[in-house]
């Protein structure tokens, strides 16, 4: 088991005034003892709700593009590689706006907590993208994209974190796919609507911004749903507020006994930990977060390129291999159906496979699938590869988003979290004038060589460096 500890590395922050040093290591003690029942996968369901509202914002790019185009708004490529006015630039102005949220603003769920943030952020999107609906400019269209952007990519990383902290350790694993699970469901739903409304007129709108139109409205219902939803107790405990944190815990076991029938094992404290808070970026360059900040980077920026090369663009890389646009959409539809099948899949695995290797494994098989995508021109292996693809993508996103939340103590998850995954937006703007200047020059299989060449790194960061998580308690991952 690969730890990284250090002497001295558990004494980065200091703790917060009144705090008691052991408690946080009594709720992570007591939270990892409590057996996997529908009390647990209820927290996990209502936290990924307003996750579904985010997924649906970063897939239904790649479906409205066509219409876009088709309403005169934007181009599909543009002469200069930095072009103002094509698909690739509401890419960009997209994952602009989620650096923006992520490495700006992932202080938040640590300073404000988990349950206040993402109800926030919810609130955030959904007006924001309510009003880039209606935009009739390209100026106008990007700046609100990237707005939107700020409040999806503030709420990613804390349901990370928030699921991560929330469940016992045998099950952190599945929680996340069942996460991801539930969020990808809006991959097929904006497929559905893309391929219905796109290409047409909807009380005088074009099509596209009624596809948008739909998350802001359902994302509203979900931030009514959601409330319900407790502060993680991990992050209370962290900062010194004992009675809330204890009073969430008693509530979760006792519901928990109620549902098992059986009584819970006394929890086992290894020992007592640090309470980590008020810590500053100066502390995440200590070790082990040093290595595993550049580490994470590195794999973040890359694995950008290679995800979002196909899943932004799959209508766009079957119009140029000769479907039309209608036909491009019904079967991003069905490609799309993967997606949550991909870590519905993942649930049987997740916590018995390391995700390192999920990691790697996810990267090479996507890696070899864009390959043939690139160069079939029928339709059955054409969607046959896209499925493929899909669910390589999906078991790579499922297995990162655990991974990364593990490694960082519970005072630093947020922050950290938010800069490693910032990397990823930084790939992920940069991929879409990338993919467009492939497939300009190149055509669809110079697209999947750019995307093979950015999975071989992942797998490389991953492989040869991220150490192992599965089944170790997070403080102990964190001494």
């Amino acid at each position: 088991m690969q730890t990284n500890a250090t002497a001295g590395s558990t004494s980065l922050a200091t703790p917060s005034p009144g705090a008691d040093a052991t408690l946080g290591a009594r709720i992570s003690a007591r939270i990892d003892r409590l057996p996997v029942t529908r009390h647990m996968w209820m927290l996990v369901l209502l936290i990924s709700l307003g996750g579904f509202f985010e997924i649906y914002d970063l897939i239904f790019t790649g479906y409205i593009a066509p219409g876009m185009v088709k309403s005169g708004l934007l181009q599909t490529t543009t002469e200069a590689f930095f072009g103002m006015t094509g698909i690739a630039a509401f890419i960009a102005a997209t994952f602009a706006g989620l650096f923006a949220g992520t490495f700006g603003l992932g202080w938040m769920p640590d300073r404000y907590g988990r349950r206040a943030v993402f109800t926030f952020s919810l609130l955030w999107y959904s007006v924001s993208s309510a009003i880039m609906a209606l935009q009739t400019t390209p100026e106008g269209l990007l700046l609100w994209r990237f707005i939107t952007g700020i409040g999806v990519g503030v709420e990613i990383i804390t349901i990370d974190t928030y699921v991560t902290e929330i469940v016992p350790q045998q099950m952190r694993g599945r929680a996340i796919a069942f996460n991801q699970t539930v969020m990808f469901a809006a991959a097929p739903v904006a497929a559905l609507l893309s391929w219905w409304l796109v290409p047409q007129k909807v009380f005088g709108l074009d099509g596209w911004r009624a596809v948008v139109l739909a998350g802001s409205a359902g994302a509203v219902v979900v931030w009514f749903i959601r409330r319900r939803v407790p502060e993680s107790p991990r992050w209370l405990a962290d900062h010194g507020r004992q009675a809330e944190s204890e009073r969430i815990v008693d509530k979760m076991e006792s519901i928990i006994v109620g549902q098992s029938g059986s009584p819970l094992a006394p929890p086992e404290i290894a020992g007592a930990q640090p309470v980590q808070h008020r810590v500053s970026l100066a502390d995440l360059w200590q070790a082990p977060y040093r290595s595993r900040l550049i580490m994470l980077a590195v794999f973040n920026f890359f694995q950008a390129i290679g995800y979002h090369g196909f899943v932004n663009w799959v209508p766009t890389l079957l119009i140029a291999q000769g479907i039309t646009v209608t036909k491009s959409l019904l079967y991003s539809f069905i490609i799309a159906f993967a997606m949550p099948a991909g870590p519905l899949l993942g649930m049987l695995y997740a916590d018995r496979i390391q995700r390192k290797y999920l990691i790697v494994g996810s990267a090479l098989a996507i890696s070899i699938c864009g390959i043939a995508f690139g160069q079939m021109r029928s339709t059955i292996p054409l969607i046959v590869c896209g499925i493929l693809i899909s669910l390589a993508t999906q078991t790579l996103s499922v297995s990162c988003h655990a991974y990364q939340s593990e490694l960082f103590p519970t005072a630093l998850r947020g922050r950290a979290s938010g800069m490693v995954y910032s990397a990823s937006r930084i790939g992920a703007m940069f991929s879409g004038f990338l993919i467009a200047a492939l497939l300009k020059g190149f055509g669809v299989g110079g697209v999947f060589a750019g995307v093979t060449a950015a999975m071989i790194a992942v797998a490389i960061s991953i492989g040869a460096f991220g150490p192992r998580t599965n089944g170790v308690p997070l403080e102990q991952l964190n001494r």
